[in-house]
């Protein structure tokens, strides 16, 4: 099997991660489901991921990596407030499209205890794109504005692009 082969099995596999646990939870997650769901065999599934932890702690990675290339690719080439604008116009896009996990959804127990840790990893990323004193109180109300509309989605994408835009003080008229 070529790296390309592995890599695509590999994907697959954590996409249909996303898609189980948007139906079960964390909890009941099974890899013979995850397995199904992404056309694999078991003992394929098991040859990448030993055990639900192991891959439970890929999917947290491959989502990360997921954000982290949209942000810089959405940035790539820009500056100064065009560079922020676009980061915080991907967040908004980012969280109505993906149709990966609304665990707040099945497990919001689950969620509640992991943005402990997810919440200072989004403000240090965002807080890189502003520069200043007020840069980290910025960043944090930024994230907790977008954490709230994951929590209750918004059906209202310019609402939340705006409320992103006054928290990290780019003007209403920016975009």
């Amino acid at each position: 099997m070529s790296t390309v082969d592995d890599t695509s099995t590999r994907r697959r596999i954590l996409a249909a991660t996303a898609e189980v646990l948007a139906r079960n939870g964390q909890t009941k997650l099974s890899l013979s489901e995850v397995a199904l769901q992404a056309g694999v065999s078991r003992p394929t599934l098991y040859r990448w991921f030993a055990s639900k932890e192991e891959l439970l702690d890929a999917f947290s990675r491959y989502e990360r990596d997921m954000f982290d290339s949209g942000v810089s690719a959405a940035t790539a080439g820009l500056r100064g407030t065009e560079r922020l604008d676009a980061a915080l116009r991907f967040i908004v896009e980012y969280q109505q499209s993906y149709s990966g996990v609304r665990l707040v959804d099945v497990e919001p127990g689950v969620v509640i205890m992991q943005l402990a840790h997810v919440i200072p990893l989004m403000r240090a990323r965002l807080q890189k794109l502003l520069p200043g004193p007020n840069g980290a109180v910025k960043a944090a109300t930024a994230i907790r504005v977008a954490v709230s509309h994951y929590i209750v989605r918004s059906d209202d994408d310019d609402q939340f692009l705006a409320q992103l835009r006054h928290a990290v003080g780019l003007r209403p008229d920016h975009g």
